[in-house]
């Protein structure tokens, strides 16, 4: 008999919602217009561009001229980090940025890429939680400071950062506040004024949305200097003919993931505190990594001592249960979480974590059903050392 199937993995990707896709359609066929021509179908196609900026600028609390359509949330980290330090180094006001330690790579490595550049970078610290102390901010803030960006919340222990601590921090030094909201969208609030953030990124993939494509979210009037150049689009800030169906399907996934929030957050929250329990009832020496009450609703990253996760993650697989050892954009690396090692994980123990991500379909059931296998599972890997 096969394996039930149970996605535990929605923090590397969610299924696209039906009701989207329906809504996606239309633009691959009958209104496959191009935005940027004058004819009806480029009118229908600029409508419903309009139509999708307008649906995210209300659940984002800001203006339409402040949303830029991007291609994910990759790009939306490269574009906020390198078109604002570029802009504010042009403009004379420093060279100087701070990421935080635990930072999705797309923004890590979009910094180290401006330190080729000559800007300076400093990496900010966070607790055995893997959350970032305002404290420590205060003190790496520098009148050359252009630039901070920490993540809203941690896309591997699920960890929520004072974000708008953060921000106001930032504001009252004059320096621009990027924060990664990828994994935020459908689990935190998004009013940008509240975060006191100048950008925010997100992609529609993290909540049900279509694969490739995103949104930065750019304050009115910060400096951004494109990184993409070739047309007038998005207000010449992103150049390129712009994915209709894909922003539309991100505008409505969008919309849904916000009317949702609280609802899909206390389920979901139950069923992640289900099987916290459960594995610590069951199975000696583990331990959850990330704070236990700021951290995401979907989101229990679990340590098995005398394990290695991606043995584990390999049983669980023929079983039917897809989980992960971290990031997806990282999986296959040999090199231990760099997310846990900066919480001060010695090596073994962070290769010994797995993460299990819930999502809007997850059942007790399916809890259920991984609570019965791991007990057998994480004694089988250890008694083969």
């Amino acid at each position: 008999m096969n394996n039930p199937l149970v996605y535990l993995d929605h923090a590397a990707t969610t299924p696209l919602d039906p009701h989207v896709l329906e809504l996606m359609l239309p633009y691959f066929t009958l209104q496959a217009g191009n935005p940027s021509s004058i004819h009806q179908l480029g009118r229908a196609a600029m409508h419903a561009l309009d139509d999708a900026r307008e649906q995210v600028a209300l659940v984002l609390g800001c203006m339409r001229r402040e949303v830029i359509f991007t291609s994910g949330g990759s790009e939306g980290a490269n574009l906020a980090l390198k078109g604002a330090a570029l802009a504010q180094r042009a403009h004379g006001r420093g060279n100087h940025l701070i990421v935080s330690a635990i930072e999705h790579h797309a923004v890590l490595h979009a910094a180290e890429a401006l330190q080729a550049l000559g800007f300076e970078l400093t990496i900010l610290p966070v607790d055995a939680n893997g959350l970032v102390n305002p404290a420590a901010l205060q003190a790496a803030l520098r009148p050359d400071t252009v630039l901070v960006s920490v993540m809203y919340a941690n896309n591997e222990v699920g960890t929520i950062q004072p974000i708008a601590a953060l921000g106001a921090l930032c504001r009252a030094a004059g320096v621009l506040f990027h924060s990664d909201a990828v994994q935020a969208v459908g689990a935190l609030p998004l009013d940008v004024e509240t975060l006191q953030v100048d950008f925010l990124s997100m992609t529609a993939h993290k909540f049900y949305g279509p694969k490739g494509v995103g949104v930065l979210y750019a304050r009115r009037g910060a400096p951004l200097h494109p990184q993409i150049h070739g047309g007038a689009q998005e207000r010449r800030r992103r150049a390129g003919t712009e994915n209709v169906p894909a922003i539309v399907g991100l505008a409505a996934a969008l919309h849904r993931a916000e009317a949702e929030r609280t609802a899909t957050s206390q389920r979901v929250s139950q069923l992640r505190d289900r099987l916290v329990a459960g594995v610590s009832q069951t199975i000696p020496e583990t331990w959850l990594n990330g704070d236990a009450l700021q951290r995401l609703p979907n989101n229990a990253n679990l340590g098995f001592a005398g394990i290695e996760g991606e043995s584990l993650l390999l049983l669980l697989d023929q079983a039917g249960i897809c989980a992960s050892s971290g990031s997806a954009c990282t999986s296959g690396s040999i090199e231990p979480s760099h997310v846990l090692v900066a919480m001060g994980l010695p090596p073994e123990r962070a290769n010994a974590s797995v993460r299990f991500s819930l999502g809007h379909n997850t059942s007790a059931t399916e809890i259920d059903y991984l609570l019965d296998l791991l007990p057998s599972m994480i004694a089988r890997l250890r008694a083969v050392g």
